[in-house]
């Protein structure tokens, strides 16, 4: 297994684990991005896979990066991103759970995975779970501090086709017990043309599963949900700003909404 050693880990100088854009951004909107990044300490090599698996879904949310980028960017708003694969720990899981640090992904092995020791895992959650959580956390009792308003909303991508079947939807809400901000990003997306529309597809949000929303967004009572885009429509930069330019428009309209309504906290 190319480069994993038996120490304890520790990430490469000029590499922690959290990204953040437009930090002093005014915008209600915190985005934060969990899959954003495929990076892996050094110590791990490959983790035992050839580049070919490094660079798809398991390792990363393809193309989601450009598209979070480009929204923080246009509306101004704070962007939080994790700079390691999904495959190092997947910050959208909780840690007790079976794919935390995954054995398999899809029907993927990931053999620097096999034989983990608990002290490791807990080593992975510690430099790279933890501070990206813990700033989130921070952010949000920030802005509640100074009275900027806090809507969260977690950006990922998902694959055309799973397990041989194919996923009509071009992007989906997904979703726990928020019933603000869900049918609003539902009814503005249906709104523009030739869009298949998931609500809570390919995936809900639930405890076992997720970490990002229930833990920052449903337990602090936020205005809150995810945002899939299927990984065809963004795979390149073209379409990375076509969806960035429809989000930052449609998020518009949102804030706009409620601010109206005065929903906004």
């Amino acid at each position: 297994m190319d480069g994993v050693r038996d120490n304890f880990l520790s990430l490469d100088a000029g590499e922690p684990p959290v990204i953040e854009r437009n930090q002093n951004g005014q915008s209600p909107f915190l985005l934060v991005c969990d899959h954003y990044g495929r990076r892996i300490p050094a110590q791990l090599g490959d983790l035992g896979l050839p580049e070919a698996e490094l660079t798809r879904h398991i390792a990363w949310d393809v193309g989601i990066a450009g598209v979070a980028e480009r929204v923080s960017d246009a509306l101004g708003a704070h962007l939080i991103a994790q700079r390691y694969s999904r495959l190092v720990i997947d910050c959208n899981r909780p840690p007790s759970a079976e794919s935390s640090i995954p054995l398999v992904s899809e029907a993927t092995t990931i053999p620097g995975n096999d034989g983990l020791t608990r002290e490791h895992a807990a080593e992975r959650r510690r430099l790279i779970f933890d501070p990206y959580h813990q700033r989130i956390e921070a952010a949000i009792e920030d802005r509640q501090l100074s009275g900027q308003p806090t809507v969260l909303l977690a950006l990922h991508s998902f694959t055309p086709v799973y397990h041989g079947m194919a996923r009509p939807w071009h992007i989906g809400t997904l979703y726990q017990d928020c019933t603000v901000l869900p049918p609003l990003l539902l009814a503005e997306l249906r709104r523009e043309p030739d869009l298949v529309v998931g609500d809570n597809q390919p995936y809900a949000v639930a405890d076992g599963t997720d970490y990002t929303i229930p833990v920052h967004g449903t337990a602090r009572g936020l205005i809150t949900s995810g945002i899939e885009i299927r990984q065809d429509q963004i795979a390149d930069e073209a379409g990375q700003v076509e969806w960035a330019s429809r989000l930052t428009r449609v998020l518009s309209t949102i804030g706009d909404t409620l601010r109206q309504q005065q929903a906004l906290r």
